[in-house]
Formats: C-alpha cells, structure tokens, sequence
C-alpha cells in the first residue's frame, strides 16, 4: 500500500510512503503497489495505543457528580447513587458491550487496545485487542495478594490500578502493593495519583489517564516528575470516567504541559514497550486531515474521528472517509457499514448499525456518538 502525498511527524512536508513489512518507509515513482491512495493535506502516523480500558464498560454515562479522595470512595458512591444507571447498562450482553468498546476505539484511530479485566473471548476483531494479566486494585480485589504472587504468571507483568487518589490512604496502598511483591514480579501501574518518584522507580511503567483522573479526583499523576523513573503510557479508561474520544483526553494532557509533545505522541504508540506487555502494533497506519500551515504535532493534535481519513490494521482497511471511496473502487462493500460522525460519512468494516441496533433493545437510553446511515 503505497500513500501518496502525505506529511508525517518526521517529515518537513509532504512525501510518498509505503506500509511495508509492519513499517512506514518512504516510496518512490517505482515502488510497485496493488493500492496507490493519493491525499491532501494528511498526516500520516501508526495507529494509537490505548493502554488502559475496560471493552465491556463503554456504554456507561460518566458516573459521579463531586470531587473523591479516592477511588473507592467513588465506588461506594456510584453504587449507592446511580443503581439504575448501572443495572440498565449491565442488561446488554457481555459480548455486545464488548463489541461497542472495540468499535469505539477503532472510530478514534486507536489500531492496539489493553483490556484490563477478567479474560474475553474476541475473535475477529478489527484491532488487535491485548489482554494483560490483570489484578484490579488492592481495594477491589480480594485475592490480589494471591494473583499477584501467581508463580505460573511470575514472568508475566502485573498490571493494576493503584494510587488512584489524593489522600494519603492511595499513597500507602502503592507501599503495601510493593510489599507483597514476594516472587519479585514487575509492575505496570494504572493511574498513579498519589505516586511519588521513588514509588515510581518499582515500576516497569505507569498508564495516564489523565481526563478520568480530573473527572474523579481533580487531579492527576505527577507524570513530569514520574517520567524521569518509569515509563509513561497514555490510557482512556472506559466512559465511566471519561468521554469516548481519546483525542479529547489526549488534548487535556497536552494543556498540562507535563509531557512534552514528543513525550506524549510516545506514550501513545509503543514507546519501546514492545513484547512486554502488548504483541507490536504492525501493519497499521492512520491518515488524518492536516490544516495548511500547522505543524505536524498541531495536526495530530488536533485530530478528531470526524478527521480520520484511513485506518489500517494487520494490512487491511478497517475504515475510511466517505471522500475515498472513487479511489477504493475494489473494495467489497459488502464487508463495510456506513456511519456519520458529527456529519461526516464513514466506511467501517463490519456491521456496525447492527451492533448498535441489538444493543438498543436491551438499553433503548443509549446515546451513542455516532449515527447509521
């Protein structure tokens, strides 16, 4: 596949590339390709990694309407406040929540999702979705100590929320974490709030989810501080804490001017994470709308799903802009529904008015972000 007349974060203008063996190189009049597309005014980049969300909890409003100390505060409280907002969420099927959050995330450009949570059974999805060896919290998960010590997992990283708060009940929970850690297992650590530099140094890395942070506890990770002793990855959470567009969240980190903006374009790529966590994002690109005359770093973010123009994963085209579709001629419609978002038409593969279709029967109160054509 060869993209004809997009910038990249790394070019002075605009070039030729090719999506070749897992890598965007540069292309040329001779490369032979079955699929020349030819763009104005993109950006081109590999798909986003989102390194923390909960699949099947993407259809939930965001819960909560004060400011918590912690995040078990916050559950206690949701549980007693919004019963019936959570009961008729849960009513939707398993694999249709599932599907949704997938979707949500391929809408956005994001190629690489890490489910947090119980193990699920996906087949055939169009991003690759990663299952990690996940222990909830030290709060919420009775047996943590057991799963944490796990010796058939011992070589697998523990991933799990900690330090999620502002008091100094979440910075002792990242002690008595560290404590139990008897078989010497490393840590990716989800949030981290409270996390002090030296805290911060147990860890092979820590996800920011910056926007659930404000949304929770009106403060987040002290990530300018903490980047110095571990490795920073960017995560959404899931709608109960967030909106559904990653590019808003990553908009907000970018206002706290605790990552530079090389920094936080890593953070949401592999950011030489490879083969420790997740399997390597391959064979993926995004092309989005450029403006004439920014940078490309004001283009990336400032990208939108109403500005994606391509997505593809493991070689495949799993969405694209209405404007494609006279270069796109050879594709098998057949395997694409069409969606609008914020009015703007979408090719994506699978049937997606079909999914949401189901899930309105179970949860007619649904709102999703985008409409069925």
């Amino acid at each position: 596949m060869v993209l004809n007349n997009v910038t990249t974060i790394t070019s002075n203008g605009p070039v030729d590339i090719q999506l070749k063996n897992g890598q965007l190189i540069p292309a040329d009049k001779n490369t032979a390709s079955d699929l020349q597309l030819t763009f104005n005014d993109a950006l081109a980049f590999p798909g986003l990694v989102n390194w923390h969300d909960h699949l099947d909890f993407n259809l939930f409003p965001q819960l909560g309407d004060k400011v918590y100390n912690n995040y078990t505060e916050w559950g206690d409280y949701i549980h007693k406040n919004y019963k019936n907002e959570i009961a008729a969420v849960l009513k939707v099927p398993l694999a249709l929540r599932v599907n949704w959050g997938i979707y949500k995330n391929l809408l956005c450009g994001v190629t690489t999702v890490v489910n947090h949570g119980e193990q699920l059974d996906i087949v055939n999805a169009p991003i690759n979705v990663e299952q990690c060896h996940s222990i909830h919290s030290v709060q919420f998960e009775k047996l943590w100590k057991i799963k944490l010590n796990n010796p058939f997992k011992r070589n697998m990283p523990a991933v799990i929320h900690v330090g999620e708060g502002s008091d100094e009940l979440s910075k002792n929970e990242i002690d008595q974490l560290l404590s139990w850690n008897l078989v010497n297992k490393k840590f990716i650590g989800i949030h981290g709030v409270a996390m002090t530099p030296s805290q911060a140094k147990n860890f092979e890395a820590l996800i920011w989810c910056p926007e659930s942070n404000f949304f929770l506890l009106n403060k987040t990770a002290p990530v300018n501080h903490l980047k110095k002793y571990t490795t920073i990855l960017f995560g959404t959470d899931s709608t109960l804490t967030g909106n559904w567009n990653i590019w808003d969240h990553i908009r907000l980190a970018r206002k706290t001017k605790m990552l530079t903006d090389a920094e936080l374009y890593d953070s949401l790529h592999l950011n030489g994470m490879v083969n420790k966590q997740t399997q390597t994002n391959k064979e993926t690109v995004v092309v989005v709308k450029k403006n004439a005359g920014e940078t490309a770093f004001d283009s990336f973010y400032a990208a939108d799903p109403a500005a994606i123009l391509l997505v593809v994963h493991q070689e495949e085209i799993r969405l694209f802009d209405d404007s494609l579709l006279n270069q796109l001629k050879h594709l098998d419609l057949n395997k694409y529904s069409k969606i609008s978002v914020n009015g703007v038409g979408k090719y994506v593969q699978g049937d997606l008015p079909e999914l949401m279709r189901q899930v309105k029967t179970y949860y007619p109160e649904v709102n999703f972000p985008v409409s069925a054509n």
